[in-house]
């Protein structure tokens, strides 16, 4: 609404202003600091002054003497050193909110972006860290979803890597079992696999003949033959079931998953490599240390100037591919680029499709998208800025500034929540004040599964409390709604600039900035039309009904709450755009916030005017149809009770 409502005025004032001076202008708008000043500011005789040699507040006193206003704003005033500043019709404008879509259906033709996200190792279980990845994610194409654009999102899974091979020499080498042993491992396999890790990687390290080991079982993972591939093959499908089953937990799912072993087994990376090799783009080195390694000079780009070794090495001597060749030839691949295309096939267990290298004739069509995001954390930066000049390096200039590496910073625990979970104790002594680092490596890292449990048990504890009446069943499931919340909103409130600390009090508070405080504002508003309903009164206001209310009957605060609703599909384009979804998570909380104290100040049931009650309750079904869009967005369920 408010976006329609300033682009009819914007034509309307450059209009006004062609019609007396004959000048071309592109008016700007404004938020007026004061409620008092308006509800929309137009800074135009300002910017004219010098052009038109005039005072700018006899500009703006002549621009307002003619101005035909259309019907929706109530009064034109010019305000200061002559800002043309516009009141709304406050009736016609919240009829609009309760009536209208507050996210209009994109028509215009978008293309297609893929997002990748999640993309964890199939070596063991799911992190914090992980759900960091995943939930920011969801959100962005979420938002990207909301602003019209068909998206695509994609789950990169690297079956062929290190860390898959590790694994695989500890089960075989260290524990000596075959593959229909690792088979039988019961469930939950990934926890099992997260310990084995770890002892695979310093059994490794004791013997200097034993990384040898690892080497072959690279080579079987990426040939894909023998008993080292098959074991690879088994620990890899496991993994990936229990990491997507984690997910759906929190309400993450996909379009694809993309296999590394799929890009190798089709070839791509030859077909990459080739035209690498033709554009000039690789040279095989001579001597010195890269000797017998293809490499990828990138001393002539500007972001990696001044590196000591702006070489970087594409395949290894041994013939081995690394990682960011293979990214390359995804990447080119998700942007329609490399000529050729994967196998597919379906995977009814977890409903979802994948690549292969032999596939089933029909299926969707999956890549060739316009823009390719990847959602990797800040750590990777190097290699994104090196993939995205391999994809300029071959011609493609335009499609590589539509690759886009969304970096986030990464999740620790806060002190407080790491001694819960038992990674401090006070005998940690002045360690036990600092946030806790995750390291895979070290074995110091919180599984997503316990996070989640953890969270959950902590809900029920808070629920049954407040709600003793409810039974087992309605119990787990408004904890599970919590915790996810919880859980969602922590991930996506702070700008991926900055490193976050976990905490469970913090992500858990019911009145404070977190995901329960969006589900308990909206619970409450919606509780209000209940309890309405309950006593015979009005529980609803038709869009009829509000546009009749007068003018006056709108106090300041319930027109500053409806106004931060109409600013909602400014905040999603921003967020998604410029793919930032803590501008989101932030209005969110603005906005309930606004709503706790009219809340407050302007009750409703015990009102006994009853276009004073029908205007307060407008106001509310405005704000619950608000915060419903909001937390669709960020991935949280309003629950039917808190």
């Amino acid at each position: 609404m408010l976006q329609r409502f300033r682009q009819e005025l914007v034509t309307a004032v450059a209009a006004r202003i062609r019609e007396i001076w004959g000048v071309e202008h592109q008016p700007v708008v404004e938020i007026p600091p004061r409620r008092e000043l308006g509800d929309l500011a137009f800074p135009a005789a300002l910017h004219l002054a010098r052009e038109l040699k005039k005072p700018p507040r006899a500009i703006g006193e002549e621009l307002a003497a003619g101005f035909e206003a259309p019907e929706f704003v109530r009064q034109v005033r010019v305000e200061g050193p002559g800002y043309l500043n516009m009141f709304l019709d406050r009736s016609r404008s919240i009829a609009l909110l309760l009536g209208e879509p507050l996210l209009e259906s994109a028509t215009h033709d978008r293309q297609k972006v893929v997002v990748e996200h999640t993309n964890i190792n199939p070596n063991k279980a799911a992190h914090i860290g992980h759900l960091r990845n995943a939930v920011l994610g969801d959100v962005v194409a979420r938002l990207l979803r909301a602003l019209g654009y068909p998206v695509e999102v994609q789950n990169y899974i690297d079956d062929t890597g290190v860390q898959l091979a590790d694994v695989v020499v500890g089960f075989l080498d260290l524990r000596g079992l075959e593959p229909e042993e690792i088979a039988a491992v019961p469930e939950p396999f990934d926890f099992h696999c997260w310990d084995l890790y770890s002892e695979a990687r310093a059994w490794l390290e004791e013997d200097p003949d034993r990384p040898g080991l690892r080497a072959e079982t690279l080579h079987a993972l990426e040939r894909g033959e023998g008993r080292r591939a098959e074991a690879g093959r088994l620990v890899a499908r496991r993994i990936v079931g229990r990491h997507l089953a984690t997910m759906r937990r929190i309400g993450v799912g996909y379009d694809l998953l993309t296999h590394e072993s799929a890009i190798l087994g089709l070839d791509f990376f030859a077909e990459a490599f080739g035209q690498l090799k033709e554009r000039g783009t690789i040279h095989l080195e001579q001597e010195g240390k890269n000797s017998g390694c293809w490499v990828m000079p990138l001393s002539q780009h500007e972001e990696f100037a001044g590196l000591e070794d702006p070489d970087k090495v594409i395949v290894r001597s041994d013939g081995s591919v690394t990682y960011v060749g293979k990214d390359i030839a995804y990447q080119l691949w998700k942007l329609g680029l490399l000529g050729r295309d994967f196998e597919y096939r379906y995977w009814p267990q977890e409903e979802i499709w994948e690549t292969t290298t032999e596939g089933v004739a029909d299926h969707p069509e999956f890549g060739r998208a316009w823009q390719v995001v990847n959602v990797i954390d800040a750590r990777q930066s190097y290699l994104q800025k090196i993939v995205k000049a391999g994809v300029a390096a071959l011609g493609f200039d335009e499609a590589a500034e539509r690759s886009v590496h969304f970096a986030y910073e990464m999740v620790s625990l806060s002190a407080a929540t790491a001694r819960q979970m038992g990674f401090l104790d006070d005998s940690d002594g002045g360690e036990s004040g600092k946030n806790l680092e995750m390291s895979g490596r070290r074995g110091i890292g919180v599984k997503a599964d316990d996070l989640l449990d953890r969270l959950i048990a902590k809900s029920r504890e808070e629920i049954a409390s407040r709600n003793p009446d409810l039974d087992e069943e309605q119990l787990n499931a408004l904890a599970s709604q919590i915790a996810t919340a919880a859980l969602r909103f922590f991930m996506v409130k702070a700008t991926t600039t900055r490193m976050i600390a976990f905490d469970f009090e913090e992500a858990l508070s019911f009145e404070g900035d977190s995901g329960p405080y969006l589900q308990y504002s909206a619970v409450r508003a919606r509780n209000i039309s209940r309890r309405l309903a309950e006593e015979g009164l009005e529980s609803e206001v038709e869009p009829a009904a509000a546009a009749e209310l007068p003018a006056e009957i709108w106090a300041d605060d319930l027109w500053d709450l409806a106004l931060a609703v109409a600013l909602i599909p400014d905040r999603v384009r921003q967020a998604g755009e410029g793919l930032e979804p803590s501008l989101v998570a932030r209005h969110a909380i603005d906005l309930a916030q606004k709503f706790n104290a009219v809340y407050h100040r302007h009750p409703i049931l015990r009102e006994p005017d009853v276009e004073l009650r029908r205007a307060r309750l407008a106001a509310t079904r405005v704000f619950a149809r608000g915060m419903d869009e909001l937390c669709g967005l960020l991935g949280i369920e309003r629950p039917e009770k808190m």
